[in-house]
């Protein structure tokens, strides 16, 4: 069955013209439309598997097709839709393989991440655990749903740019849109799940607090290989839990 955006959920402050054209300083129409349904499978709106009707998301965003149809091509190529002609476009569901081997990547790029801010002195690590102690991240019942996932990766995002690493940093950053659609995957805007990440994002905070980087390390591979079970995937090796010693 097609689906399309809810009109109260549309992006605030969003334009309700008609067509792709702009007035002074409006965003062009096929922009909006692309970011209207992003945010929708970021979001865990759009679950895989759906099949997302143009001209609904068209009527509801107040727009021709044609600005609808460019967001579809673009979200295609960026692999989170498929489009079928005449039929819509199918929400291209998460891949156990891919999540696993995203889960793997972010542990290696946050272990480093630990191990560098250890070897430039304690405390570094411990700043870093102060900081994120402080997050939002660590405080979920103050978060809205809309921000949960954003504030799941920058969470992480920041202890990865802590550690100096301009490159690691940048990698990290390009694997974002595909953290955010597999944090939704993984249900954290449920509140028993949000509760437990939010405990998880604490203990790597604290250990980091207390300049211990083997314990953060654990402690983080631990709160992957939950994200793992939490998306249904088998897990791997690499993110079973080891223990503490």
């Amino acid at each position: 069955m097609s689906r399309a955006t809810p009109s109260n959920s549309s992006t605030p402050g969003s334009p309700t013209r008609t067509g792709s054209g702009r007035a002074g300083g409006e965003q062009p129409a096929a922009d909006r439309a692309y970011q209207h349904v992003k945010a929708g499978l970021l979001d865990g709106n759009y679950p895989g598997g759906d099949l997302l009707s143009e001209g609904e998301i068209a009527q509801t965003l107040q727009m021709s097709r044609t600005p609808v149809r460019e967001a579809f091509l673009r979200l295609q190529a960026e692999g989170f839709l498929h489009l079928y002609p005449k039929r819509g476009a199918l929400v291209v569901p998460v891949n156990p393989a891919e999540a696993q081997a995203l889960l793997e990547t972010r542990l290696a790029l946050e272990s480093f991440a630990i191990d560098k801010l250890a070897g430039q002195s304690t405390d570094a690590l411990r700043t870093v655990g102060r900081e994120l102690l402080e997050h939002p991240a660590c405080h979920p019942a103050e978060l809205p749903d809309a921000t949960m996932h954003e504030s799941d990766r920058a969470f992480h995002a920041h202890l990865v740019t802590a550690a100096g690493n301009p490159v690691v940093a940048d990698l990290y950053n390009t694997l974002r849109d595909r953290q955010l659609r597999i944090t939704a995957t993984a249900r954290t805007h449920e509140t028993s799940r949000r509760a437990t990440v939010a405990h998880q994002h604490t203990q790597v905070a604290e250990a980091l607090r207390d300049g211990n980087p083997e314990l953060a390390k654990t402690r983080l591979r631990e709160h992957l290989a939950h994200t793992a079970q939490a998306l249904g995937t088998a897990g791997s090796t690499f993110l079973t839990p080891m223990n503490e010693g």
